[in-house]
């Protein structure tokens, strides 16, 4: 027999006055409407409120819907963090597009191979990467309409601008049918075969954009500093996390020391994103870069675990660092290391070594754990025993564009596989030990790339380190480590090891240090693959 129905299932339905599909689409149009006059967009000499911004992204909808772009059809842009790159955010889902931010680093091979997965009916692209584009182009059996953004406040006509005019600031736009509809593909940075397209849709990209409000405890109308690149994982769902907040979005081109300092000097900023490497390049601006801090400013850190020793200087050169974790895959950072109060009364290097732990759940990830990817079991919260981190809840995404396989292994035994190995503390943070291939096995113990990457950073002549494994014909393989000193710094091989070799158990030491440049992907990620490469051409050991 069937069960009665329930009083609550009966004449309780879906309709128009109590359901619509989440998007962040709402949220700019909230700003425009409760806080029209305020600033939205700065970039040089462009300014912009709310209300001039939410008409331009009307007309950029309109434009698109006129070209015949509708439901799911992938617009590509190549641009870096100008005007025209926030208002793709809005504009091409509001004509029920899917946009594609394509990573400005990437050679004309990579950035065809996109056009021509993703399917792109239109690329945008600002003149800085109009000789990319064209290149791509001549390689990718696609060939869709091109649309060349000048930068803004340029003298000549911008066909961008020529583009948008013809739109109608009254768009009437709608939002998805379903919430569960693509907002986004984007592409991860493969170190081998071809990147995977991430697909991400609006529900998600609603939450996460409060997630990250509510994890920075972030106030209304912040001044939000571009150093993280847009293209990157959406900006982090930062675009529609400042139109939550009616915040003012200052735009940079390229990121520099003195350019930060000057934008919170002089336009104000007090919130901005970076990757450690990022920091590092901070600590290390000239006297001349300088300038003092006049106000609160607050940093969100991720993209590699920063080192406790880059965290504790950020903290005494005035900075509020809050650290997050996340991949692409999950729209960005979906982990913050919650602070306590109690903490604050440790010393500056305990909490640094805190801050530096991944941490918890956003409040909009439903789940995180460390477990045995082989037996699907949590791992006991004792902060020594490694398992892959896993999530799962509704920011995750729908899985990888055109790719059942990939997508099948990643939701394996109903949970998001990260492929970053960690431990679980007692208090139930995660703390990141390694990715799993970068773990190194040294006559079969396992060492932790990031422990002794930490190790290095506290040596004082030391500004960016990165260590992987070395072949070896008697342990199989060794650490080997690469270090980029402070100007001005030096250090011998032998004396690097010796500091390794005092914080440290000897097994777990580097047994041969390269110095130079470190090669890092457009986000600041240190380019492992790449220093993997290299290890071949040492032929002995430095110590």
């Amino acid at each position: 027999m069937s069960s009665p129905i329930s009083a609550y299932e009966r004449n309780l339905d879906r309709n128009a006055a109590n359901y619509e599909p989440l998007s962040p689409l709402s949220l700019l149009r909230r700003a425009a409407r409760v806080y029209p006059d305020y600033p939205a967009i700065v970039h040089g000499p462009v300014r912009r409120t709310w209300a001039e911004t939410y008409a331009r992204c009307r007309r950029l909808g309109s434009a698109l819907r006129s070209r015949g772009i509708g439901r799911n059809d992938t617009i590509s842009i190549l641009a870096s963090n100008i005007p025209a790159l926030y208002e793709a955010h809005f504009g091409i889902p509001m004509a029920g597009g899917v946009l594609n931010t394509i990573n400005t680093r990437l050679d004309a091979a990579a950035v065809a191979f996109i056009i021509d997965h993703a399917e792109s009916k239109m690329l945008l692209v600002s003149r800085d990467f109009l000789p990319l584009a064209q290149q791509a182009l001549d390689i990718a059996a696609n060939r869709p309409p091109l649309i060349v953004i000048e930068e803004e406040g340029a003298s000549r006509s911008c066909w961008y601008e020529q583009f948008i005019a013809g739109g109608d600031p009254e768009f009437a736009w709608k939002g998805p049918e379903d919430e569960w509809q693509a907002i986004s593909l984007s592409y991860t940075s493969g170190t081998t075969g071809n990147p995977k397209g991430v697909v991400t849709n609006h529900r998600g990209a609603y939450l996460n954009a409060l997630g990250n409000t509510l994890a920075w405890s972030m106030p209304m109308h912040p001044v939000y500093l571009w150093t993280l690149p847009m293209f990157h994982c959406n900006g982090w769902c930062f675009p529609w996390t400042l139109a939550a907040l009616a915040g003012t979005s200052v735009c940079m081109r390229k990121v520099s020391a003195k350019g930060i300092f000057d934008a919170i000097a002089d336009d104000k900023v007090n919130h901005f994103c970076a990757a450690p490497t990022v920091l590092a390049f901070i600590l290390s601006a000239r006297p001349e870069e300088k300038r003092r801090l006049a106000h609160p400013v607050r940093v969100m850190t991720a993209g590699a675990s920063p080192p406790a020793a880059v965290l504790e200087a950020m903290t005494k050169d005035g900075f509020d660092l809050t650290h997050v974790y996340g991949l692409t895959e999950v729209y960005g950072p979906v982990v913050v290391c919650a602070w306590k109060d109690r903490w604050n009364a440790l010393p500056l290097d305990d909490q640094a070594r805190l801050k530096a732990r991944q941490g918890v759940p956003y409040q909009v990830l439903e789940d995180l754990t460390v477990m045995d990817p082989k037996t699907m079991t949590p791992v006991p919260a004792d902060g020594e025993t490694m398992g892959e981190v896993m999530m799962r809840g509704n920011v995750v995404m729908a899985g990888y564009f055109k790719n059942a396989a990939a997508t099948g292994e990643a939701f394996a035994g109903g949970w998001f596989h990260t492929g970053d190995l960690g431990v679980l503390h007692p208090d139930g943070y995660v703390q990141l030990k390694d990715r799993s291939k970068d773990i190194i096995i040294s006559g079969g113990e396992n060492i932790s790339s990031i422990e002794v990457e930490e190790v290095l950073y506290r040596h004082p002549a030391v500004l960016e380190a990165a260590v992987v494994a070395r072949p070896d014909p008697v342990w199989g393989e060794t650490p080997c480590a690469f270090i980029t000193l402070r100007p001005g710094a030096s250090a011998t091989a032998q004396e690097i090891i010796a500091f390794c070799r005092a914080n440290l158990a000897h097994f777990k030491c580097p047994k041969a240090v390269v110095f130079g440049e470190l090669p890092k992907t457009s986000t600041g990620k240190i380019q492992k693959f790449e220093l993997r490469k290299r290890t071949t051409d040492i032929v002995q050991p430095a110590a």
